[in-house]
Order: structure tokens, then C-alpha cells, then sequence
């Protein structure tokens, strides 16, 4: 119920007063978006912790001048691959034989499988691939913010091929997906501050088939 209490309290803050987000709380959110499930567990995005108000600055008015950008405490870019290779593959099943600490012929086979498959897509497909699963973590970054008592706001308003440039993701082989500022919310002036929140009936949002 605690965790539920949290998401019926957050809502999309639209107007932040500035005041940094505790490290240790700050190191609970990213430590929640590293544990969320991806596909095949390879984790195809990276997130950039933006701090530096000369370049929330710039990203302000690409992001249609909305204030949370420049008065949140951190602005998260969520930044997923431009494509699957085999290098990046590769990379994450490697990583998962040395930490288990050994090889298993059917892991194994799931890699060749992957690498007949992903790298001979067409790069926009296996981007598209890949933000979804920084989507996945993006929700899990919600979450986790709203149980500590944290505010954010889900941010798709923005230009990514702006935002990509301002922070030098095409060099990096990245590509902006969605933003995240997270902070706490001035309630004097955020229009939604106080406002009910309205979401679809139960009955409405679920089907069981049984």
C-alpha cells in the first residue's frame, strides 16, 4: 500500500523550485533504473545525469521552454543505442559469463542467436527496439522517485536531434528517447499542484480472460 500511497501522490510536476534532490535519494533512482528488466537483458541505453545549468539552459528551448528543465535538481536523458551491433551485444553476454563465472552452452546459443538477428536490422527499427526498453527503465525511474518522495516529470516534448547535438550523442552512438527532471514541485506556482487526479476505472483499463 506504501507504494501505491507514493503514485497516487505524484503527478506530472510542471513547475519545480530548485532544491537539490539528496545524493542518497538521487543514488536509489538510478539504482532502480539499472535494475529494470530490458529485452535479453541487455540494457541498450545509457542516462545521462544532467546537472550543469548552462546545458539545461540550452536544452530549455528545445524542450518547449518548459521550466522544469533549467529549476529541476536533475534533468535525466534517457538515451538509447541508434542500433544493435555486435560489439554491443557481445559486450553485455561477456560481462554476464565473467560475473557468473562461467559459460553455458545454451546462453551461448542465445547470443549467436541475437547476433543473427539484430545487428542485419535496419538501424531506425532496432532504435525504435531500444527506446523501448529505455521506456521500461524511464518507468521504473518514476517509481522509484515517487517513493522517495521525489518529483518528476515524464518529458516526450522536446527535439531529440537538438537535444542529441547539445549533448553529443551522435558521436557516442546515442540517440535522445525521452527526458525525465526530477526535483520538488512549487506548488505556488504549478497549476496541477492541487488538482485531482484523474485516471480510467478499473473496469475500464482491465479485461480478464479467464
Amino acid at each position: 500500500m506504501e507504494l501505491l500511497d507514493k503514485l497516487n501522490w505524484r503527478y506530472a510536476t510542471k513547475a519545480m523550485n530548485g532544491e537539490v534532490v539528496p545524493q542518497e535519494k538521487l543514488d536509489r533512482i538510478l539504482e532502480a533504473i539499472r535494475l529494470a528488466p530490458t529485452s535479453s537483458g541487455l540494457q541498450p541505453f545509457e542516462v545521462l545525469v544532467v546537472t550543469n545549468p548552462d546545458i539545461k539552459a540550452q536544452i530549455k528551448p528545445v524542450a518547449w521552454n518548459q521550466s522544469v528543465v533549467t529549476d529541476c535538481s536533475h534533468l535525466l536523458v534517457f538515451a538509447a543505442w541508434d542500433t544493435y551491433t555486435a560489439d554491443r551485444i557481445n559486450e553485455v553476454f561477456d560481462l554476464t559469463n565473467k560475473v557468473r563465472g562461467y559459460e553455458n552452452e545454451g546462453f551461448e546459443n542465445y547470443r549467436q542467436m541475437l547476433l543473427n538477428t539484430y545487428p542485419q536490422k535496419d538501424a531506425e527499427e532496432n532504435f525504435t527496439h531500444a527506446a523501448k526498453q529505455a521506456y521500461i527503465a524511464f518507468g521504473y525511474a518514476i517509481a522509484a522517485a515517487a517513493y522517495e518522495g521525489v518529483d518528476a516529470t515524464p518529458m516526450e516534448g522536446f527535439d531529440p536531434d537538438a537535444v542529441d547535438a547539445i549533448l553529443g550523442l551522435k558521436e557516442q552512438g546515442l540517440r535522445s528517447a525521452i527526458l525525465l527532471p526530477i526535483g520538488y514541485r512549487d506548488e505556488t506556482n504549478d497549476w496541477l499542484a492541487n488538482q485531482v487526479k484523474v485516471r480510467k476505472s478499473t473496469a475500464q483499463l482491465f479485461k480478464i480472460i479467464d
